[in-house]
């Protein structure tokens, strides 16, 4: 895949809508279709590529195994196809990659993960965590629980919050169109394909046309308000076609359309915990954490003297030296009664301390950003 515009990244979220997944007339799984981008998948990893997957089809693959297709349902009947759905799709899924010795995990997302810092701190350290252990996390919008006024209503944005979260360097929409059109393909109006959009103006938004197919709850539209959601936030987006077989290498020679970001993920997420959190603790370190911290390491409890304010896990807080000179920010992995036990201790020591506490650092590193006079002392 020398040629492929994926190569160039290493972190990639890959949403794939249901009427890529599922097939329209017998309402089952396109297991061919599965399998090839699973092939496809699987060559990125080879070659050090992280992937998320943020697949949709739950609810239509549950109607099917219920007996419910064709057939207008109240809420609660599609709540239950979702659940019957969700567990046939991952199955689906990890009998796929299983093939390949590579292990899923499964990750069901409502709005409030991403928009609730606890909860958003919780999904990203789950999802960073099977990166790490080189498992594949498939994500869905938590339709057996959502109802119709706090869901996302597709999958695209819902991809570009994960994207997002997880600071990818780029997310992939695969769908039923090749990119972006000046009008849309299904429209009277021959349009032009448009290969790179570097800004979403009025005019780009304006191009924007519903979903071609049934199966989808989005369309045009809400891929390009993906597209603003994941430039915003540093990450590059593409829109390809991808019901073609093996998708992603078909890449290398197919048309498709390239969002540019307009920043870095690591300088967005900054931005955004310096700029958008409201600070409700302090922490007072000695100088050996703050040596730490300036080589790039998480905080740890052992270098703190002191903490201040009251916060939970999730929440802003920022961190002092010494001199009492705020040096960094970041989002705490603990309560501020959890801090105040765990200060100056070791690590092994803390995981005895406190019932369901697995990770010790009171800031990941992740988490953290170093405010310019910190920057100014490596």
């Amino acid at each position: 895949m020398s040629k492929n515009p994926l190569n160039k990244y290493k972190r990639l979220v890959i949403k794939i809508g249901s009427s890529l997944l599922i097939d329209a007339k017998s309402g089952s799984l396109r297991l061919d279709w599965l399998t090839s981008i699973v092939n496809d998948i699987a060559e990125l990893k080879k070659i050090g590529m992280e992937i998320v997957i943020v697949s949709s089809g739950a609810v239509m693959l549950g109607r099917e195994i219920l007996g419910l297709r064709n057939k207008k349902l109240p809420l609660e009947k599609l709540q239950a196809s979702a659940s019957v759905g969700q567990i046939a799709l991952l199955q689906a899924w990890g009998a796929q990659f299983n093939k390949y010795e590579i292990n899923v995990g499964q990750i069901l997302i409502t709005p409030d993960i991403t928009e609730q810092r606890r909860r958003f701190l919780n999904a990203k350290i789950t999802i960073s965590t099977l990166l790490e252990l080189g498992a594949v996390p498939i994500i869905n919008e938590n339709d057996s629980v959502a109802t119709a006024e706090i869901r996302y209503g597709d999958n695209d944005r819902l991809s570009a919050r994960v994207a997002s979260m997880v600071e990818a360097d780029c997310l992939l929409i695969l769908s039923d169109v090749d990119g972006l059109y000046t009008h849309p393909p299904q429209s009277e109006v021959k349009g032009e394909h448009i290969p790179l959009v570097k800004f979403i103006t009025p005019k780009i938004e304006a191009m924007a046309g519903e979903a071609a197919s049934h199966l989808a709850r989005g369309g045009m539209k809400t891929k390009v308000e993906a597209a603003k959601i994941s430039t915003l936030s540093g990450t590059d987006m593409i829109i390809a076609k991808g019901a073609v077989l093996n998708p992603i290498k078909d890449l290398a020679n197919s048309k498709y359309t390239l969002f540019v970001a307009n920043t870095c993920p690591k300088a967005a997420r900054k931005r955004w915990i310096l700029g958008t959190l409201e600070i409700t603790g302090k922490i007072y370190i000695d100088d050996g954490a703050v040596k730490a911290l300036l080589n790039g390491n998480s905080l740890l409890p052992i270098g703190v003297r002191r903490v201040e304010g009251e916060f939970s896990r999730g929440d802003i807080i920022s961190i002092f030296d010494e001199q009492n000179v705020e040096i960094a920010r970041g989002l705490a992995g603990m309560s501020e009664k959890q801090a105040d036990i765990a200060k100056g201790k070791q690590s092994g020591a803390i995981i005895d301390l406190f019932e369901g506490i697995t990770r010790t650092e009171l800031v990941h590193a992740d988490n953290l950003v170093l405010l310019n006079n910190s920057e100014k002392k490596q």
